[in-house]
């Protein structure tokens, strides 16, 4: 028998592979001194009384990094947030529509990377930075979107390729990428040119103006069924911002000048490193361990089960601030125990698992409320506040419906034994002692959101890398490959969707819509059940952060219309997400657990039925009582 030969590898192979390389090491260093800036303020504040010359600055440089190296990442391992309304037809469609959405993104992506050296000249000061200019690490938008741009063109022609041969297979996606610098002319004139435009690019620039205002109806068009044939969000929301600001007459360059703004943000930091947080605990044993330490403490009383799986899910989502990770990570591990162990029927055990997926995002650290606060530009320790009494209330529901059930249907318990729980809660206590800590430390004021990710990162890595030693120092790269495209799909959302929202704001179309809302509903009590009913729908088709950044900019100037509290109606707009991954047909968390637990997706639905009434239940009471939300807020004001 003739042994396999091994794979030659061409020169170009070879340089793909290191550029890769590269490009994963850029990531991971932005993401080190991202935890590092942070962690060495907190030290130099508390132990020298002083703190490290402009950290703020350069952290804010490193999250421009993380942003754009990670969209490169995630567009390569093809991750981007999308909606996909298109799985039922048939495999030759759905073919066609990946080759348009990759085009598509292809063409805007070009527009984005070659309109940046206008914005890097011009908008920036060159102000130095950790000895280098800001000019230099804006460098990052061009390489970024420009690389994002190419492996579209890379993902389209290789589509093409089953389809085609010769040229064409690269002609198209490559036609899309010069249309798309065409049509970047007028934010390249300022950069070649410096303003002293010669008169025929100034008439081509006039020609472009002119074919986009009287074609932005069919490309509007054209976007939104994009977005429903799988077409990451990101660059529709893009699109749709260069579309509408160049119909109006506005720069093309003013959408990376946003972008840049966006990734810049202080006040995201925490979402990067948070991810990071989540995705060392769900990799480790942690929630084993927290699963030993849980059932022991609870498992004597009746459905003490169901008390310590909805505890341990909300611990973990609240982290991750993804609910299919939860699912995904501890799905197995509990199933086992409520279906094997516990005698809890299989129908019983999917249903509670699926919908207590999503249960942890009202409480701290999440990673939603950080960017509901951002994005509604309050405070933070409010919504966290508010947060807290409506997420107790989530979780009280599903485990007293289960203690119900486990009464009813005679599920045995186990004798307790303190000698078995004390050695449960050791094992798992550093993981059990990680929420007390961050939540003391940002609560008391100590510590800033920034400052306690930062701290969070560097806690989870001592705990599971050096104490536990479950996660080798080798296999940190692959770990941190996994949280990766999350920060990337999310990141690159919240840079575009600052563009859009720009554009938004300065034709006053929220305000506009909110009048027309006021004329039309006169009654607040049914302004709030159509917010439910459209938040339930905008939960089932979007994941939550997109929703947050698209769709909470155009509710929060309605809530103000009807006096709705603003922590009041970013709470309602989380618990209604929340259960939106519950909603048929289309809820993510049933496509996830239909994936974990291989079982077919209607059943799923059927199993998640009585939990999701549940939880709607939950959703008019906070929607309905405002003090829910708004009670424990005093302690901060």
């Amino acid at each position: 028998m003739n042994a396999a030969l091994p794979e030659k590898k061409t020169p170009a192979s070879v340089s793909a592979s290191g550029l890769w390389i590269i490009e994963q090491g850029l990531c991971y260093c932005s993401l080190f001194f991202l935890t590092m800036i942070p962690a060495a303020e907190v030290v130099a504040r508390l132990v020298f009384k002083t703190g490290v010359p402009n950290s703020s600055w350069l952290m804010e440089q490193m999250l421009l990094a993380i942003g754009l190296f990670s969209g490169m990442i995630t567009t390569k391992k093809s991750e981007h947030l999308s909606i996909s309304l298109i799985q039922i037809l048939p495999e030759k469609v759905k073919n066609w529509c990946a080759i348009g959405t990759h085009v598509l993104s292809a063409f805007i992506l070009t527009i984005v990377a070659l309109s940046t050296p206008s914005f890097i000249r011009i908008g920036l000061s060159g102000r130095i930075i950790g000895l280098v200019s800001d000019r230099v690490y804006a460098l990052a938008l061009p390489l970024g979107y420009g690389v994002m741009a190419f492996r579209f063109v890379r993902q389209a022609a290789a589509l093409l390729r089953r389809k085609f041969t010769g040229a064409v297979v690269w002609a198209i996606p490559l036609l899309a990428s010069l249309l798309g610098a065409w049509m970047s002319l007028p934010a390249l004139g300022k950069f070649i040119w410096d303003f002293d435009i010669p008169d025929a690019v100034y008439k081509v620039i006039d020609f472009q103006y002119a074919l986009v205002y009287y074609a932005k109806v069919p490309a509007v068009v054209i976007l939104f069924v994009a977005a429903f044939s799988g077409a990451p969000l990101f660059v529709v929301i893009g699109g749709l911002a260069l579309l509408l600001l160049q119909a109006s007459g506005g720069e093309i360059d003013v959408v990376v000048n946003q972008i840049y703004t966006a990734l810049t943000q202080n006040s995201i930091i925490a979402i990067p490193l948070f991810t990071v947080t989540g995705f060392l605990l769900s990799e480790s044993r942690a929630g084993e361990r927290l699963v030993l330490a849980f059932r022991s403490l609870f498992s004597w009383l009746p459905g003490g089960m169901i008390i310590a799986t909805v505890v341990i899910c909300a611990f973990f989502t609240s982290f991750t601030g993804a609910s299919g990770v939860t699912i995904l990570a501890l799905g197995g591990i509990l199933y086992s125990i409520l279906s094997e162990h516990s005698k809890y029927s299989n129908r019983f055990s999917i249903g509670l698992l699926t919908s207590v997926g999503s249960i942890g995002l009202l409480f701290p650290p999440s990673l939603p409320i950080n960017l509901v606060g951002a994005t509604m530009q309050t405070d933070i320790r409010l919504l966290f506040a508010g947060g807290v009494v409506p997420g107790l209330i989530l979780v009280a529901a599903v485990a007293i419906f289960g203690i119900i059930a486990s009464v009813r249907t005679k599920i045995p318990v186990e004798r307790f034994s303190l000698k078995k729980s004390a050695l449960a809660v050791r094992g798992s206590l550093f993981e059990i002692l990680l929420p007390v800590i961050l939540i003391a430390g940002y609560f008391s004021g100590v510590f800033s959101l920034v400052e306690i990710s930062a701290i969070a990162v560097i806690y989870v890595f001592i705990v599971e890398v050096i104490v536990h030693r479950e996660i080798k120092i080798r296999e940190l790269p692959a770990v941190l490959l996994k949280a990766i495209p999350i920060t990337g799909g999310v990141l690159s959302i919240l840079a575009m969707s600052q563009a859009l929202s720009y554009y938004i704001v300065d034709t006053q179309a929220p305000e506009n819509f909110a009048r027309w809302m006021q004329t039309a509903i006169n009654s607040r009590f049914v302004f709030l059940l159509l917010l439910n009913l459209a938040l339930l729908v905008v939960g089932c088709l979007m994941d939550i952060f997109s929703a947050i950044l698209i769709v909470l900019p155009l509710v929060v100037p309605l809530g103000l219309a009807y006096g709705i509290d603003p922590v009041h109606l970013g709470i309602i707009f989380i618990v209604n997400l929340e259960v939106g991954f519950l909603t048929p047909p289309v809820g993510l968390n049933l496509f996830l657990a239909a994936y974990r637990f291989k079982k077919p997706f209607t059943e799923i639905c059927r199993n998640v039925f009585p939990f999701l009434l549940i939880q709607l239940a939950v959703v008019l009471l906070v929607t309905y009582i405002p003090a829910l939300s708004t009670y424990l807020r005093v302690i901060f004001q």
